[in-house]
């Protein structure tokens, strides 16, 4: 006998790995009619395995299992508040892999999760999704109704870059610096990443001075040739040319210079090879002080050639340029020095770096400020081009983070945020980095999930490397994505009827207003307030 159990649930439900469920009423939702829209499976039944049928008249439903992987630190005890799931070393659910139609249990358990993946605008109305498990000679079925609204969700206006950190595919993969099979799994990367959200691109011009120890090196991915000539520097852009080529073939738009100085400050320049007589030098890095001449020499003659190919793309408008990552106030002196060389080079262009000390804005030393959101409120209504960025230090407070510990519904609240306040921007530092901190080592991410127990599991990456070149989505991606979605319907309403009706309707009942860190730690309130959203969307294209 099976004792075949089936359980719907929304996909905020984060299933540990022996927990105890019950029915609590999930049986469908409302969405727009080009969106993305996920719920959950779970199975439980005496038996090795389960047969899955699908049977709807919606033909773009994916099924993926969801499975557990370790955590070392799930969270830092002790600055972590109280909306966790839990803080104990051990499994947590997190990698989605396609699903076939036969189920592996494992002890008794399986955890399915489903998509919807409109390839065009689906049909207005009811549609019903009949989920059915055979488990040794035992069926069971399960239903749900997804009601589709005759609308489009607008299209995604907020800037988000998670850093995609070739390097770590070069390394995990053992393949080649831009060989063909290198384009090949950077393109299925790329592909992954725009179809969550990301629509700009940290573009390596030269290997990302990032995540890396003083005097340590990563592996080099730099896009740009340089070759040391007599009087000069001779560049070659043309794997610069095909990574845009390639990025704005899967839709992605912007393109985020890497740093032109070292993280934390910019005292040193980044690594730079070049060719000289003949041979691979390293010609720039550690040894190379901010303020030197020759550096500057070199950035003088590099700017004024990529600007010409820039603009010769039509890309000036489209472009960011990075001087050095989260200075502090210690370190204002470099950083000014290094600011001032840039935004001389670049006049014109959007300057933007992450930051948390509000005089580098009221300096004039980046015009596009990236801030965290445990910082962020001295810049709110006095930055116009204002974006935010969270990471490891975003875990108290409770500030939406991604971390494998977190409920769900911390992950995607973001999205109300950044509508609330009028974001323009998103930067994560974490897409795929598969490195210790600070680089020492390469990590298995399949296996430490932590940065080898340095960053809480969940901060540096959010999709697996397949086999075949692929990349795996995270659970945490999806979630996080269905924060923009989030956004993109406020926008949505906002456009239909005023910004102000759309704040109401967001904060609809509430006792408090919603800030980074203030707003009700609740499914249900976050579920029911998207269908608030989409039902006044309804109402106004009806009327």
């Amino acid at each position: 006998m099976a004792d075949l159990e089936l359980v719907l649930l929304s996909p905020l439900k984060k299933v540990m790995r022996y927990e105890t469920l019950s029915d609590d009423g999930f049986g469908g939702f409302s969405m727009l009619n080009n969106e993305k829209k996920s719920f959950q499976l779970f199975i439980s039944a005496q038996a090795s395995e389960a047969q899955i049928d699908i049977k709807s008249d919606l033909d773009c439903i994916h099924a993926y299992k969801v499975e557990y992987l370790p955590s070392r630190l799930p969270l830092k005890k002790d600055t972590a508040d109280d909306y966790v799931l839990l803080s104990d070393d051990g499994y947590y659910p997190d990698l989605l892999v396609p699903a076939e139609s036969t189920v592996p249990l494992e002890n008794g358990r399986a955890l399915l999760w489903f998509e919807i993946e409109p390839q065009k605008n689906l049909p207005a109305g009811d549609h019903d999704i009949t989920l059915t498990a055979v488990c040794a000679g035992e069926s069971r079925s399960v239903s749900l109704t997804v009601k589709v609204i005759c609308c489009p969700l607008d299209s995604q206006e907020l800037i988000y870059t998670n850093w995609f950190h070739t390097d770590c595919l070069i390394d995990y993969y053992g393949i080649k610096a831009f060989s063909d099979e290198y384009w090949h799994i950077v393109g299925n990367f790329l592909k992954t990443a725009a179809r969550h959200g990301m629509n700009c691109v940290l573009t390596p011009l030269f290997t990302p001075p990032l995540d890396t120890s003083y005097g340590n090196e990563r592996t080099t991915v730099q896009l740009v040739g340089v070759e040391k000539i007599k009087n000069g520097y001779k560049f070659d852009f043309s794997n610069l040319a095909r990574w845009i080529d390639l990025a704005q073939s899967y839709g992605i738009k912007y393109f985020e210079l890497s740093h032109l100085f070292t993280q934390w400050g910019a005292h040193h320049a980044p690594k730079i090879v070049a060719e000289v007589r003949g041979k691979s030098k390293k010609i720039f890095g550690w040894k190379t002080r901010a303020s030197s001449k020759k550096y500057k020499d070199f950035l003088t003659a590099f700017s004024a050639e990529l600007k010409e190919f820039l603009e010769g793309r039509g890309l000036k408008d489209k472009i960011f340029v990075h001087v050095s990552d989260e200075p502090n106030e210690k370190q204002l002196k470099s950083y000014t020095f290094a600011s001032k060389l840039i935004n001389s080079l670049f006049e014109g262009y959007k300057i933007i770096d992450t930051l948390s000390e509000y005089k580098y804005y009221e300096n004039g030393l980046v015009s596009r400020p990236i801030v965290a959101t445990n910082r962020i409120v001295p810049f709110i209504g006095k930055a116009p081009e204002l974006w935010a960025y969270y990471c490891t230090g975003q875990d108290s407070n409770y500030l939406s983070n991604r971390f494998f510990a977190m409920p769900s519904q911390r992950n995607r609240v973001l999205g109300f945020q950044l509508y609330k306040y009028d974001i323009k921007g998103f930067l994560h530092w974490g897409y795929n980095f598969y490195n210790t901190r600070l680089s020492i080592k390469r990590i298995d991410p399949y296996k430490v999930t932590d940065a080898g127990k340095q960053f809480q599991s969940g901060d540096s990456y959010v999709v697996y490397p397949a086999a075949d070149g692929t990349a795996l989505c995270s659970l945490r991606l999806k979630v996080f994505y269905d924060g923009f979605q989030d956004l993109a319907a406020l926008k949505t309403l906002e456009r239909l009827a005023g910004r102000e009706t759309a704040l109401s309707v967001l904060e609809y009942g509430l006792d408090k207003e919603i800030t980074f860190s203030e707003y009700p730690h609740s499914d249900k309130w976050q579920l029911e307030t998207r269908e608030r959203i989409n039902a006044e969307i309804a109402k106004r294209i009806s009327d």
